[in-house]
């Protein structure tokens, strides 16, 4: 059986990585931003560079759509 998928070349989609992060990793200036919460939520380029550090997971997808990313959730 052949069949040909059509997927969209990745440089194209534009992905980004949306991941939980605890805030006790990180560096403490920014640990003392964060009011009191226990956990954030970054969003990554394909890359590995942290592009942005929201409040929760769906800030992270709405953040990633408003500047046309493709948001993927990293476990």
């Amino acid at each position: 059986m052949n069949t040909k998928y059509d997927f969209p070349d990745f440089e194209e989609a534009r992905i980004v990585y949306v991941r939980p992060v605890a805030v006790a990793d990180l560096p403490k200036d920014v640990q003392g931003e964060l009011d009191g919460l226990d956990e954030v939520y970054a969003v990554h380029s394909a890359d590995g560079e942290r592009l942005a550090l929201v409040k929760d997971r769906s800030l992270a997808f709405i953040l990633a759509r408003q500047n046309d990313f493709a948001p993927v959730t990293v476990h």
